[in-house]
């Protein structure tokens, strides 16, 4: 069992709160099912026998307590009990006599604690109500949830009237002016339980009362059980023969003091200076309640308070008192996700869960219910706060830890778990997880994207194209992002397809865009190059945020697959041409000599220019003839003028005579070509 030791008033005061075992905590739930609630002062986890000192009983004794707190043997070293030892401890030295007094009017037990008053070094108490040592106790018990108290006081000339207050808001002493005095901080809660004890004639004639704070009751109405005997109090039970030694065997509460001399197990000095730290009869007082027995086994107490009075009357003026931590039920939540630090969105969701352990400390059985919820993605437009799954029912006899339902992630970002108990026991705090381990983060892909040249080379004037494939993209976000009602479209973005050359990575010679939508293969893209050479295709993907990050292929022009190269062919081709030439023959009859021009003109046409073509310049060739012999020739002599297609040229043969007995005469000759190339 775990302890914690606190000191308050400069080291003065001291309690402890202990953890409760969760074996005995199981044990005592059945047990309290299965047995009926036994006496008070006979439970075997502690003795009520007029003495503070562990004796041949079984059970723990104010020694032991004693030995918890201050960590010392206070006459014994034993400090366990056949139940484990106590759940929750007190134990609480007074400084000093004139330490801690009630003062003012409002310090009465009806009134509630942010009406009371206190003072330090006042004097003028009496010395029967003055109390040097406060101690308490919790046990769970096969007969119940029990709380055992006590004191010792200075002096015990006269008879004692003392109550104990079980207070489950924290109360301790303030610094705020009220009243006169000094005042507290805190203030009751419905359920706050006050023993009043009242133990004359030595010790042999006892009354106790003990009532539950109740703001429900504005006035006294009775003094039965059941009935608010006051202002807030409403009597649980009350009995005029509650002495511990002559108790009926099923008392719900009881108390006792030492009928003779005893030594306690502590410095202790009355006012008699009584040696050997002996408390005189009355000096010292012990009791315990039963709280399973009146309706308040659980209640969660955090301080306990030892207060003397004036009388038993509910309206007493309060004297002294000793404040202390009883211990408290708290309630903590740990938790832990599935997925701590990060993953990736995969297709486009992931599957997450949260777990968590509730541990209430401070009492044996509580019930409670406990939500899961998921916020995320942080700080995105599509951040939100979702329950997963319903409230579930935690009780202390729950396995745990306890497992969430399963949450669906659709969007990139920032997640965190967050786990909520809300108590369904009075006094048991609700509690929320300490955020520990309860983030993670979902990260986007990167697709693959692969792509393929269609096959070269080409000849110039054909085609070039290329075909990309995505793969490995996830979906859109759904809405909301976690646990969708309405799921994600595949991932959308465009893949941009551009061709660089010839013969370089830097020129853009074409580029297109297409359309997505998830994974498959797009294309193929077509471009016709004018030029030749060597062309170098690239894709870029745009991505598609937030779940889907842009990737690319062959910007750099590496990769052999998307290059495709251009080419041309040559042709060899000839022309034929034909250079037309002619002769021309002038002749006379009877054989007379030839005297005048012979000319040979060349033409375009069949016509000698007749009718279309015309004369070609540079192709007239001429001869004069004097007394030539008949007949007379001219051969011409052409180089530069050459039929290259088919066509029709012509020759005009002229003789112009020059003797008066001779004619001249004129002859058109007509070519028609066909050449075939």
């Amino acid at each position: 069992m775990g302890i914690n030791v606190s000191m308050s008033r400069l080291g003065r005061r001291r309690w402890v709160t202990a953890g409760i075992a969760a074996l005995l905590a199981a044990a005592a739930v059945t047990a309290f099912g299965a047995a009926p609630a036994s006496a008070v002062h006979d439970t075997g986890a502690f003795e009520l026998d007029g003495n503070a000192v562990n004796g041949a009983a079984p059970g723990d004794d104010w020694d032991n307590v004693c030995h918890q707190v201050l960590g010392t043997d206070c006459s014994t070293s034993n400090n366990t009990s056949a139940f484990g030892g106590a759940t929750s401890v007190d134990w609480v030295a007074e400084p000093n006599l004139n330490a801690s007094i009630f003062t003012g009017g409002g310090s009465k037990d009806p009134q509630d604690v942010s009406q009371w008053a206190w003072k330090d070094g006042a004097g003028g108490l009496p010395d029967k109500d003055n109390l040097l040592h406060s101690f308490a106790a919790r046990y769970l018990t096969p007969s119940g949830d029990v709380l055992y108290f006590g004191s010792d006081r200075y002096d015990n000339s006269g008879d004692a009237q003392e109550g104990f207050w079980f207070f489950q808001n924290e109360i301790s002493l303030g610094s705020n002016s009220i009243g006169g005095g000094t005042g507290f901080n805190g203030v009751h809660k419905a359920g706050d339980l006050l023993v009043i004890s009242d133990f004359s004639n030595g010790g042999t004639t006892s009354t106790i009362t003990v009532y539950k704070w109740d703001p429900t009751c504005t006035k006294t109405t009775g003094s039965t059980v059941g009935t608010c005997g006051d202002a807030n109090l409403r009597n649980l039970g009350t009995s005029t023969s509650a002495n511990c030694a002559t108790a009926a065997a099923n008392d719900q509460f009881c108390g006792i003091v030492n009928p003779t001399t005893i030594t306690m197990p502590w410095s202790f000095t009355d006012k008699s200076g009584t040696p050997n730290n002996g408390a005189l009869n009355g000096e010292f007082y012990e009791g315990g309640v039963n709280l399973t027995a009146l309706g308040l086994a659980g209640t969660c107490f955090a301080s306990v308070a030892a207060e003397t009075r004036s009388s038993t009357s509910t309206t007493a003026t309060l004297k002294d008192f000793v404040l202390g931590k009883f211990g408290a039920c708290q309630t903590e939540v740990h938790t832990h996700s599935s997925i701590t630090g990060s993953t990736s969105i995969g297709t486009g969701s992931v599957s997450v869960s949260d777990q968590a352990t509730v541990t209430v400390t401070g009492i044996s059985t509580w019930t409670g219910r406990l939500q899961f919820s998921l916020t995320g993605p942080m700080g995105s437009p599509l951040e939100t706060t979702q329950n997963i799954g319903g409230q579930i029912t935690v009780t202390n006899s729950t396995t745990q830890p306890v497992q969430s339902a399963t949450a669906t992630v659709t969007a990139v970002g920032n997640y965190c778990w967050h786990a909520v108990f809300t108590s369904d026991t009075p006094g048991v705090p609700n509690g929320t997880d300490d955020g520990v381990n309860e983030c993670f983060t979902v990260t986007p892909v990167t697709p693959a994207l692969a792509t393929q040249a269609g096959a070269g080379p080409v000849t110039l004037g054909q085609p070039i194209t290329d075909t990309a494939t995505l793969t490995g993209t996830a979906n859109q976000p759904g809405t909301p992002a976690i646990n969708p009602t309405t799921p994600g479209a595949p991932a959308d973005g465009t893949i941009t397809f551009t061709a660089f050359g010839p013969n370089n990575c830097t020129t853009v010679a074409f580029t297109t865009t297409v359309s997505v939508s998830g994974d498959g293969t797009y294309g193929p893209v077509s471009f016709t190059p004018t030029a030749i050479g060597t062309y170098h295709w690239a894709a870029v993907y745009s991505g598609d945020p937030p779940n889907t990050n842009g990737t690319s292929h062959n910007l750099d022009c590496t990769d052999p697959s998307e290059n495709v190269t251009v080419t041309t062919t040559t042709v060899s081709t000839s022309a034929q041409t034909w250079l037309p030439n002619d002769t021309g023959t002038v002749a006379t009859v009877g054989g007379a000599p030839l005297n005048g021009t012979l000319s040979i003109q060349l033409y375009t046409g069949d016509n000698c220019g007749v009718t279309s073509g015309s004369a070609v310049p540079g192709q007239l060739y001429s001869t004069t003839l004097t007394n030539a012999t008949s007949p007379a020739t001219l051969t011409t002599n052409n180089t530069s003028f050459s039929v290259t297609v088919t066509s029709s040229v012509s020759w005009l043969v002229t003789f112009a005579s020059s003797d008066p007995n001779v004619t001249g005469s004129s002859h058109c000759e007509s070519t028609s070509l066909t050449i075939t190339n």
